[in-house]
């Protein structure tokens, strides 16, 4: 029998627990459902898991996450146990110093953690990686991306106002969580791109900001549809703010990169190349300081340091003619993505 550790509260009835976790400040302003032993053992043994077991260590909050912790903060964003392998490697990888807790998580910029699900197991939970992709209607995807954010409130302490200090946020900090569409991909599965391979699971997290859609229903050909996005991104480089980009082609997209023989590196080359600035168009467009002159005339300036660093995602609806951008959060050195294999036991 699994001893779980942490404060039992005793309520009334249902009610009354929902509203004890109001009172306690460990929602994200929607009803959660109660965390009771059974529901959290649940949890913790569909993973293979102790409850004192540490999954990751926050070194700028000095913080130990527990196995015990998150199954209980999975509980109550409506998780089924069967999401949890899911959920700690999204736990392991966001203790990565590439990802960079503190930063992304107090920054007035706001970001969300935005996760990619890689693999059979995304068939296998039934995540959404097609129609209204962003969007409501699926339990795993809005559940799993849940469970991450009320960990970070209630376990490491990124409560908004205090130390969670985003000016304005945006709705991915509810949940931001799809799987790739990997059968219609015109491009192998993102996760092999860091050294996995198609048949193992993985999750990608990214420090992002808020999706930007775009529409191009002119266009046949990759460079066409392609001309679209860089417009839409150029003035990002004005920044110099965004380490990293993901870019999310929907269907009717991904037909076009497909007919056209483009390899995801063509797409990163080609978007690297065509969003670099003028310094001086910056300064005009007041996204960067200092008089104009003959020099800032003739520096240019990348979106990002390297096409590598454009994520290219295939996910969304069929129909449509519609593609996004997601920014990522800080500067050049900022927090970058990362990528940690689902372990399913």
């Amino acid at each position: 029998m699994i001893e779980l550790k942490s404060r039992r509260h005793t309520v009334d009835d249902l009610g009354s627990a929902i509203d004890l976790c109001y009172a306690k400040g460990w929602t994200d302003g929607l009803p959660v459902i109660p965390p009771t032993a059974e529901r959290i053992t649940a949890m913790l043994e569909a993973a293979h898991l102790k409850p004192e077991q540490q999954l990751s260590f926050i070194e700028n909050r000095q913080v130990s996450v527990t196995a015990e912790k998150v199954a209980i903060n999975a509980v109550m964003a409506g998780c089924k146990p069967e999401y949890m392998p899911v959920i700690v490697a999204t736990v392991e990888a966001l203790a990565d110093p590439l990802y960079g807790y503190h930063g992304p998580a107090t920054s007035t910029g706001g970001s969300a953690v935005f996760m990619l699900v890689n693999g059979p197991i995304a068939k296998q939970l039934g995540m959404n990686s097609g129609d209204n992709v962003f969007g409501q209607g699926w339990r795993a995807n809005a559940t799993i991306g849940r469970a991450i954010r009320l960990m970070m409130q209630n376990v490491i302490g990124t409560t908004p106002g205090v130390l969670d200090r985003s000016s304005l946020g945006h709705p991915g900090k509810y949940t931001f969580c799809i799987a790739e569409n990997e059968e219609d991909s015109p491009w192998p599965a993102f996760h092999t791109t860091r050294g996995f391979k198609p048949e193992q699971n993985a999750v990608t997290i990214f420090a992002a900001l808020g999706v930007h859609q775009y529409s191009n229903g002119l266009s046949a050909t990759p460079e066409g549809v392609l001309t679209t996005t860089c417009a839409q991104m150029r003035f990002s480089a004005g920044t110099n703010r965004q380490p990293q980009y993901a870019m999310v082609f929907a269907g009717e997209h991904q037909e076009v990169m497909k007919k056209g023989g483009w390899s995801r590196e063509d797409v990163q080359k080609y978007v690297f190349e065509n969003t670099q600035m003028k310094q001086a168009d910056m300064q005009r467009a007041n996204i960067r300081p200092g008089p104009i002159t003959a020099e800032t005339e003739a520096t240019i300036q990348p979106l990002v340091h390297t096409p590598q660093d454009l994520l290219v995602i295939a996910a969304g609806g069929k129909a449509g003619v519609q593609s996004c951008y997601i920014p990522g959060w800080g500067s050049k050195n900022g927090s970058q993505s990362v990528t940690r294999e689902i372990k399913v036991v």
